[in-house]
């Protein structure tokens, strides 16, 4: 069985940047996420991790207590192993610029960013939640700056999310298909479980939080009943976890389209840009579908600002383009 480290080393003429960097990247990644996985494992049997520590993040939501630990477990980790210069957290107001020993970070060369726990209030009901990573090379030559982190989606080198479930996977791209490889909890080791994934020809799933449907946009109200109707190969089966990487997982595996949209209490969407939907765009579009915001395509929106939030669709491409001539009439009623 494949490794993740010799999968990297046997495919390394199809990244263009330093095998040896993303090595020891991909190291500090699995470390963080074998930590995170270890808490979550046993979050049944101790109060220590699981509820709420009483602190609005600068989401505006209440921070979960395995939201904290994962964020501070992630920055310590990718500091450790000298590649990377700036990161961002969506557990964090502002950007954090990670120094050599020599007080110089001139040399590293990845921006990193982080939704460090997605989905993070579930787990007191021991529901699937995941990490997501997004990874960019700095632009500045000298001082990291905003400009660093507000980068297009098309930009990325590499993207991927860490699923916590039945088993614990690891996801990601660098812009040659999706590969993802599963923990041996036994021995601590990621080996290829789900090579060149892609969604598959069959589409057969929506996954929305209908528990909003009186605040849609007329053209998603439009849509789910197309979903709902008795045709060809409809109706299609509704499924929603309200996690991302869960729902987001599940859909690119057995084939159906993921939608967050803009309605009255979320006028800008409820999803992070930069955190969420950039990697996830490009997951989704390595597998062979498309991400969009109802009417742009996800990689190709210029952020403004660290935790800009968008409507956020994406799945198959035949799914997501019916959608979108939907949303043509994006008005409510």
């Amino acid at each position: 069985m494949y490794t993740l480290g010799e999968f990297i080393i046997d495919n390394k003429d199809r990244f263009l940047y330093s095998t040896e960097s993303l090595l020891r990247l991909f190291s500090s990644i699995k470390l963080a996420a074998k930590a995170i996985n270890k808490e979550v494992n046993k979050a049944g049997l101790t109060k220590t991790i699981i509820g709420s520590t009483g602190i609005i993040n600068i989401q505006g939501e209440k921070q979960q207590k395995l939201d904290n630990y994962a964020h501070k477990v992630f920055i310590e980790s990718l500091k450790s192993r000298n590649v990377v210069c700036g990161i961002a957290s969506e557990e964090e107001k502002d950007f954090i610029i990670i120094k050599e020993k020599n007080d110089n970070c001139s040399k590293n060369e990845y921006i990193v960013l982080l939704d460090p726990l997605d989905g993070s209030s579930n787990i007191d009901v021991n529901v699937p939640i995941g990490t997501i990573f997004s990874v960019y090379i700095r632009k500045s030559s000298v001082n990291i700056t905003l400009e660093d982190f507000l980068q297009e989606g098309y930009r990325q080198i590499l993207a991927g999310y860490i699923i916590y479930g039945s088993s614990t996977i690891l996801v990601y791209t660098i812009g040659n298909g999706v590969y993802g490889f599963t923990l041996d909890p036994t021995i601590g080791t990621f080996y290829l479980s789900h090579p060149n994934i892609s969604f598959p020809k069959k589409e057969k799933i929506y996954s929305i939080n209908e528990g909003n449907y009186d605040k849609f946009p007329i053209g998603i109200k439009h849509f789910i009943k197309y979903c709902q109707e008795t045709n060809e190969n409809r109706p299609y089966t509704a499924r929603y976890i309200g996690s991302l990487v869960g729902d987001f997982h599940r859909n690119m595996i057995q084939g159906g389209i993921y939608i967050y949209p803009n309605h009255y209490d979320c006028p800008h969407g409820k999803l992070r840009l930069l955190y969420e939907c950039n990697p996830i765009a490009f997951l989704t579009e390595q597998a062979g579908g498309k991400a969009s915001d109802g009417t742009t395509r996800i990689l190709n929106i210029k952020p403004s600002s660290l935790h800009q939030r968008t409507p956020f669709i994406c799945g198959p491409i035949n799914m997501v383009n019916k959608l979108e001539a939907f949303m043509k009439t994006n008005y409510y009623e």
